[in-house]
């Protein structure tokens, strides 16, 4: 990247973590879209630098909260969802050399979706969801997770229905996006995928996702959560669109 692409992607990152530490998801998503509108990076090298980021912001949020985690309800997310990480990597191998098209249709799709869901508030349930609902969330996280480290949308959904804390709910959804983000940083090494070294300058984005997770603990906007959720459901929505609309009226075109 060049200077100026570098110092785009340090904002980027900076703003992804701050909405991260205050929504408890969005990283993956807001620097995606980011990405995939600017061209600042391929999509799937891109995806590999937020694992890292992803894995810097949940490991500095967990250095008190990891005590508040609802393990049980951890460890069935991720019994669910580690074989569906491997297929969705699989999947974004598949269409990176010859359908970025559709893997950029993709991505679109899953953002607007994803503000569509940020925008309405989960009815909340009067007793907890079996065992099989975790299982079968987890692996559509992870099924996500594994294609473009967004892995936080479906679970969101899902963990914020629970009667649960909201502690433990933030706090799990954190654990879980660190271990997919070990383990699908693990694959893109053991697959010999990593990015260039010129590429891999974007990890300098490490201390602008440090500094933003710190102030948005530290210094939360002047708003509420729900004025928060609506200003991240607009941009989610516009760059998703953005992304998602152009592929499709290209496809519509050569029909």
């Amino acid at each position: 990247m060049s200077l100026m692409e570098l110092i785009g992607f340090l904002v980027l990152t900076g703003i992804a973590a701050y909405v991260q530490t205050l929504t408890g998801f969005a990283f993956g998503l807001v620097t995606m879209g980011g990405v995939g509108l600017t061209g600042l990076l391929p999509l799937p090298h891109a995806a590999m630098i937020v694992s890292v980021l992803t894995l810097v912001n949940a490991s500095q949020m967990l250095l008190k909260g990891w005590r508040d985690v609802a393990w049980r309800e951890f460890g069935l997310v991720m019994f669910g969802s580690i074989p569906m990480l491997f297929v969705g990597y699989w999947l974004l191998g598949c269409l990176a050399g010859s359908r970025t098209d559709l893997l950029q249709m993709v991505l679109g799709f899953i953002i607007v979706v994803s503000s569509l869901q940020l925008a309405r508030k989960p009815e909340p349930l009067s007793t907890q969801s079996g065992y099989g609902s975790f299982l079968f969330f987890g692996g559509i996280a992870g099924m996500m997770g594994g294609m473009f480290s967004t892995a936080g949308p479906p679970l969101v959904y899902h963990f914020y229905r629970q009667p649960l804390p909201l502690v433990k709910v933030r706090e799990t959804l954190v654990t879980v996006f660190a271990l997919n983000a070990v383990f699908r940083i693990s694959l893109v090494i053991l697959s010999g995928d990593s990015p260039s070294a010129s590429t891999l300058t974007g990890l300098l984005a490490v201390p602008a996702v440090i500094a933003a997770t710190y102030i948005a603990r530290r210094c939360p906007p002047p708003f509420s959560p729900v004025r928060m959720r609506r200003i991240v459901f607009v941009l989610l929505l516009l760059s998703g669109l953005s992304l998602g609309v152009p592929p499709i009226l290209h496809l519509l075109k050569d029909i």
